[in-house]
């Protein structure tokens, strides 16, 4: 990587990391506000008082007539006879206040499928993108994850804000990941940390915004603390051990070093700030951030504040990515009306895919093995050799160079430690755009601060999907608001043209003969 790339960040005006930033905003960027949103208040004109028809107000709300009723009956809209006593009518005004909180939809599809999503979650755009509108760069650089996160979820930006994990909740998470085999990856472990939380949760079948966001709040520090080393236990002499058999835990004989599921620093020790981790999630105290929690189940190392601030900026980061793989996942599975932890499962079992969440963990052995034998040449050489691309470079969705890593490179720079892995990843990139031009994407990125900082392989994957949770509760609270089963294609089918004949048993394997 280049300076240019790995610096191409840049601006003035202090950001919460002390770098210095521009206050510039793109062109149809707006900024944060800390006010509430309002849908009712009125825009730049005003209408004048009307009665719409029914096929107008279809037509406004680019729905079916039959769904302007559905409407009625669910007390979204009010209806009045039209004169005569044939049809209603409807407030001009309020229907127009509907169609700015749902978005207007266009024409359903022949076979009841919308081909295209409206989302109002992310942008890409021209090698960047954004959130809601506002650069997402500069959000991850300026604000918390958990900002972030609270932001995008309902548009309200709360400094300080901070998530907590229900107690009885926490309990069943870490209970059911402590009874997984000792092999068992972080996707493992978080997907069984899900159905465990959500067991446990009796109103998770309740859709509404403010059931399913209190759900999200207390799943994502439910999906961190899970995955941090079982609590040490004293024995009748006082002498402290650690409990439990699950994965990961000191004494499982599996824990790896600097990885995830590493003894790192178990519940009862000190964050990076001084708080106790484990006592933290009492009532009106959230403790330590998402990342401060996150950094001991990835590396045994302690956190320091520049590393700990790349993290809570690469969370920032992955919130969102438009409709990837497994948001469209997601998606489906809110159509369906599937509670906010069976969205998040269906999240999670796409993004074990080896197309999907794995690609930093490819990045990563990549560039560890660049460091270990000095130089990119030999190991960008044998993935071409064997067929294999080379990872972490290059994204479908960007010309240039991924904006997402850029931030990122930007950041890991000022960490003296990871001077030698930046440098290897600036050789994988130079290396390997010799005859083509290729960027670093995020999975180089995340491999840059796994390797720097002696996390595991799939660390990589374990800060994608906790971080991601946040946005697919994002894409579920839309999907709720939709046509419900919207998302139902019709096949193709290419099999035999029927009408065909019955299948007949498939003959017995004749008896082999007695040896004589």
């Amino acid at each position: 990587m280049t300076d240019q790339g790995a610096r191409g960040f840049d601006a003035a005006g202090a950001d919460r990391h002390g770098a210095e930033r521009h206050d510039a905003e793109p062109p149809g960027a707006h900024r944060l506000s800390t006010e509430p949103p309002s849908p009712e208040r009125p825009g730049p004109e005003r209408h004048a008082a009307e009665r719409l028809s029914t096929r107008e107000t279809a037509a406004l709300l680019g729905v079916k007539p039959e769904t302007v009723y559905a409407y009625v009956s669910r007390g979204q809209l009010s209806s009045v006879r039209a004169p005569g006593g044939r049809g209603s009518t409807f407030d001009g005004d309020e229907v127009r206040a509907l169609a700015r909180r749902t978005g207007r939809r266009e024409a359903v599809p022949a076979g009841g499928a919308d081909l295209v999503f409206r989302t109002g979650i992310t942008l890409i755009d021209q090698d960047r993108y954004y959130y809601r509108g506002v650069d997402a760069g500069e959000l991850a650089l300026r604000h918390s994850y958990e900002e972030v996160v609270e932001w995008l979820w309902t548009g309200r930006l709360e400094p300080g804000v901070g998530f907590s994990a229900p107690a009885q909740t926490l309990t069943a998470a870490r209970q059911a990941v402590a009874a997984l085999p000792a092999h068992s990856g972080t996707t493992d472990r978080l997907r069984v940390a899900v159905v465990a939380a959500s067991a446990a949760d009796p109103l998770r079948f309740d859709l509404s915004p403010a059931s399913v966001l209190g759900a999200a709040r207390g799943l994502i520090p439910t999906l961190v603390e899970a995955l941090r080393p079982p609590a040490p236990a004293t024995d009748a002499r006082g002498i402290a051990g650690f409990g439990g058999t699950g994965s990961g835990g000191a004494g499982s004989g599996d824990a790896v070093p600097g990885g995830v599921g590493s003894t790192g620093t178990g519940p009862g020790d000190m964050g990076p700030d001084g708080m106790d981790l484990d006592t933290a999630d009492t009532a009106g105290d959230h403790g330590p951030g998402i990342a401060a929690r996150l950094w001991p189940a990835l590396t045994a190392r302690p956190a320091d504040a520049a590393s700990l601030a790349v993290l809570d900026t690469a969370l920032a980061l992955l919130i969102d990515h438009d409709l990837a793989a497994s948001t469209l996942a997601v998606r489906v599975a809110a159509s369906a009306h599937a509670h906010p932890y069976a969205v998040v499962s269906a999240g999670l079992g796409v993004l074990e895919g080896p197309l999907h969440g794995a690609a930093s963990g490819l990045a990563h052995r990549m560039l560890r093995e660049v460091v270990e034998r000095g130089s990119a040449a030999p190991v960008v050489a044998e993935h071409l050799r064997a067929g294999r691309s080379v990872p972490g470079l290059g994204h479908r969705l960007y010309n240039g160079e991924d904006p997402r890593a850029r931030v990122l490179f930007t950041l890991l720079e000022d960490i003296p430690e990871a001077a030698p892995v930046v440098a290897a990843a600036r050789d994988v990139v130079s290396t390997a755009a010799r005859h083509v031009p290729l960027h670093a994407n995020i999975d180089l990125a995340l491999a840059v601060l796994s390797v720097s900082t002696g996390m595991s392989a799939e660390a990589g994957e374990t800060v994608f999907a906790v971080a991601r949770t946040a946005g697919w509760i994002a894409h579920a609270l839309e999907e709720y608001a939709e046509r419900p089963l919207r998302l139902r294609p019709r096949g193709q089918y290419t099999g035999p043209p029927p009408p065909q004949a019955l299948p007949t048993p498939a003959p017995s394997a004749a008896p082999s003969a007695a040896p004589s």
